[in-house]
């Protein structure tokens, strides 16, 4: 006998024609995934554990759409379950500003992640399996069972596909990752048509291989029971990530069933009638729920949350009792905050100090503050070596019984994936709890990363990126690792801290922002060479973004730099000073945090009726809004010794002080304006 009733039917049916109705309304979206998933979604958030009334409640269960195209489905259940989405917001499915967008975004009551880009969401998945291991490990204790929540993640082919997914999911097996649970939908149909043209592999070999447990359903669209028994076996499994093939038909129900025209569009009103009709509902109304759908959601789902959140609460009163200063830490997470006075650990240079690439100066830093920050959970693309990114008594996060470490380590052995680390961070952003992932890799392989990159930017995961060998100083690897257009791609991506630090309180003053920032996350790009602590540098000044580093009265020029380079410009300066050239120098390792400067501010430090030169080794692109000239490199770089490289694109003071030269003659006598100054 089934332990589903007509009222769990009923509430697929409601669950299908809401998505329905959604798409058809906007006549924009995906109908057909809605069709195909409900009976899965229907079943699966019938075990989940969630508070509709604390939706950021730390032990709720997690679930990611990765195939976030079929969001009306997401928005449908929400709905149902009693999050903060009423009717209204499904009818403005698709709109501007509406709380319905067509693919989910992170912040939206309910809503886990921002997914959309294919593969993204089922590697996001990962990274919240592992912060839900890092956590509970570091904070159950006996009779305090804190942390035991799933990560659910419903994906498709198209997902499969993508290689952030193998990345993440490869990770995810050699973790032995048991808490997450993935439902593939096996519908056979993608855009360009069967999923025959292009994808034939077997699935759950490949998985299989990963290490992750397989299962399937072969009636997906009907047969609740064997969906309820496979998730069951699944969570009963905690030494392996779980893959659930679920074979449906897409669009189920409607006159284009099984094929690609439901994919993507929205269901002619002829075929949304018939169906309604042959679903059992009135086919000339729309966006009906009947009130004993309701009162199952809440009967089922909602009270029995928020009876677990309540008793989460009173396990958590006894907790800070019996682990006060575990109690007081984790209480201290929850509101988002670092331990008070955490930065008087941040190192602070003199310029009699020796010189060091930032990449070391990075390195004694995290060896500084990463034992008083239990947040911090970071690691490397199988760069560790190279990133300087582990501290000296890290352990790894690896399985217990790996002999590697454990699931209270802190430090992630990444593997060569760019774009899982990068995806899996914000997955470990996205957890709660104040967790400040970082991953380490060369800048220019950022940029392998650029898909991760640009959803936390997008959704405002606070993540971090130790991006070291960060110009053509890195030398002899050449073209294909020296970054030249970079800087400039990830400086354009709006809210994005993109940090060059020129010296050790530069690099100071950048994690300082990094870890202090709630919603924006940041690259801080560092060198392989030495480079020397600068006179006038200070963490309160560079965390301005900008800052007057050599000055004097009345310039003729200001030279404006980052990184590596901003010493090179000062020694020019101090050179073109016996030729009675007066040239301030401006150091400017974050523009996203100068912009959000005071105009009067920016202005004291490039004013009006000076002429401004930027230096950088890398595209110029991106200095048209702070300088009138740039010297940098829009061509690939070279391979050759750090050093050797420079002296070849001209990087030396004698460089530098040709092209100041030059600037200040051809702008000798005009009238000049500061690229800050604007009419819009």
């Amino acid at each position: 006998m089934s332990q589903f009733t007509d009222v769990d039917r009923l509430a697929i049916t409601t669950i299908r024609l809401l998505s329905v109705d959604q798409v058809a309304k906007a006549n924009s979206g995906h109908p057909g995934a809605p069709l195909g998933l409900a009976p899965a979604a229907h079943v699966l958030w019938k075990q989940m554990r969630i508070n509709p009334k604390n939706p950021n409640w730390i032990n709720r269960d997690r679930f990611v759409l990765s195939n976030g195209h079929a969001c009306a489905l997401l928005y449908s259940l929400l709905h149902l379950n009693g999050y903060d989405f009423t009717m209204e917001d499904l009818k403005n499915f698709r709109q501007v500003n509406s709380k319905t967008p067509g693919h989910p975004e992170y912040g939206l009551p309910g809503v886990e992640l921002t997914t959309g880009p294919l593969g993204q969401g089922i590697s996001n998945a990962v990274g919240l399996a592992i912060a839900q291991a890092n956590f509970a490990a570091t904070y159950n204790q006996l009779k305090f069972n804190l942390s035991d929540n799933y990560t659910f993640c419903f994906l498709g082919d198209g997902c499969l596909q993508e290689g952030v997914a193998s990345e993440a999911c490869s990770l995810a097996g050699h973790l032995k990752l048991g808490n997450l649970i993935a439902i593939y939908d096996d519908n056979q149909i993608s855009i360009d048509g069967e999923t025959k043209l292009s994808f034939e592999e077997d699935v759950l070999k490949r998985y299989e291989s990963y290490g992750w447990q397989v299962l399937s359903v072969k009636k997906g669209d009907d047969d609740l029971d064997s969906i309820a028994q496979v998730i069951e076996e699944a969570k009963a499994n905690k030494e392996q990530p779980t893959l659930i093939k679920l074979t449906t038909v897409i669009g189920f129900g409607s006159l284009q069933q099984g094929t690609a025209a439901v994919h993507g569009s929205a269901l002619k009103a002829d075929d949304v009638k018939q169906l309604k009709k042959k679903l059992g509902f009135d086919p000339e109304k729309s966006f009906v729920v009947p009130q004993e759908v309701y009162d199952l959601y809440k009967k089922e789902i909602i009270e029995p949350g928020q009876k677990a959140n309540d008793e989460w609460d009173k396990l958590f009163e006894q907790y800070r009792k019996e682990y006060p200063d575990l109690g007081e830490e984790l209480a201290r997470r929850f509101r988002k905050e670092l331990p008070k006075n955490w930065d008087a650990k941040l190192p602070t240079y003199k310029s009699t100090d020796p010189p060091m690439a930032t990449r070391k100066v990075s390195e004694a830093l995290l060896e500084n503050i990463t034992y008083d920050l239990p947040e911090i959970l970071g690691g490397s693309a199988d760069l560790t070596p190279s990133t300087l990114t582990r501290w000296k008594n890290a352990i790894d996060f690896q399985p217990p019984n790996s002999g590697l470490g454990d699931y209270s380590g802190r430090y992630i052995r990444y593997g060569v994936r760019e774009h899982g680390m990068s995806a899996i961070m914000n997955g470990i952003s996205a957890f709660g709890a104040h967790y400040r992932p970082f991953g380490g890799t060369f800048l220019n392989f950022v940029s392998y990363a650029a898909g991760a990159v640009r959803l936390a930017a997008l959704s405002g995961y606070p993540v971090i990126w130790v991006a070291t060998h960060d110009s053509i100083g890195l030398g002899e690897d050449g073209p294909t690792h020296q970054p030249i257009e970079t800087l400039t791609h990830f400086r354009a991506l709006p809210n994005m801290h993109v940090w060059r630090p020129a010296d050790g309180n530069e690099v100071s003053a950048a994690y300082k922002s990094a870890l202090e920032s709630m919603h924006t996350p940041s690259i801080i790009a560092l060198t392989r060479q030495n480079v020397p602590q600068l006179e006038n540098s200070s963490i309160e000044k560079a965390l301005k973004g900008g800052y007057i580093v050599h000055d004097c009265s009345s310039p003729d020029l200001i030279l404006v730099s980052t990184g590596s380079e901003v010493s090179i410009c000062i020694d020019a300066a101090k050179g073109l000073a016996e030729e009675n050239k007066k040239v301030r120098v401006v150091s400017l390792p974050d523009f996203y945090t100068f912009d959000r400067q005071t105009k009067e501010y920016q202005l004291s430090v490039l004013p009006d009726d000076v002429p401004i030169l930027s230096v950088e080794v890398a595209a110029t692109l991106s200095w048209g809004n702070y300088s009138h000239d740039h010297f940098g490199i829009d061509r690939f770089g070279v391979s050759g010794k750090g050093p050797d490289a420079f002296k070849f694109f001209e990087f030396t003071k004698e460089g530098v002080t040709e092209r100041a030269r030059k600037a200040m003659e051809f702008y000798k006598g005009r009238k000049m304006y500061s690229p800050l100054n604007k009419a819009l």
